[in-house]
């Protein structure tokens, strides 16, 4: 080396390339686990909101006591756009997910009684790009359940029951 010239070898810019590497493949993997489980809180929140949105439209404005679906929950100001471009047939999911809502009309003479499923889905279910790895439902009852299997949307209170719910 020449007299005054000052600087780092190659050998040590190596090292200080390996130690970033190394703190990198530690940290990426809790970062895309923090995300998927922020993505999961918020469907969670989803389903609350839904929840709330349809007991206040069967009490208010729901015709013959029925629920409504995520358009006229839109309509009556209910839900934001963003959850409501979220609902199927949405392309636009919310936070990784998308949802979907099945009402069921009520048949007062068969006793079918009104009702309602709202199912949530993530976008991309495995791998290293999953925006989630749970399915959420939840019914008139207001209980919120989760299911693990990489499914199409719930949309019947028979495949919504046997889901675990969120305590």
């Amino acid at each position: 080396m020449k007299k005054g010239q000052q600087g780092f070898s190659l050998i040590e810019l190596l090292i200080v390339v390996c130690i970033i590497g190394i703190i990198a493949s530690i940290a990426i993997p809790n970062l895309l686990s923090s995300r998927r489980a922020a993505n999961e809180a918020s469907a969670t929140s989803s389903m609350r909101t839904i929840s709330s949105a349809q007991a206040t439209y069967l009490a208010t404005v729901g015709a013959n006591s029925n629920y409504g679906s995520s358009a006229q929950l839109f309509g009556q100001q209910l839900i934001d756009s963003v959850l409501s471009n979220a609902h199927s047939p949405g392309t636009t999911p919310k936070a990784g997910y998308l949802y979907q809502t099945t009402v069921v009309i009520a048949v007062p003479v068969s006793g079918i009684p009104a009702g309602y499923v709202e199912g949530g889905r993530p976008v991309t279910f495995g791998g290293v790009t999953a925006t989630g790895t749970r399915n959420f439902c939840v019914m008139e009852d207001g209980v919120i359940r989760y299911g693990t299997a990489a499914a199409a949307n719930v949309t019947t209170s028979a495949t919504c029951t046997p889901y675990t719910p969120i305590r």
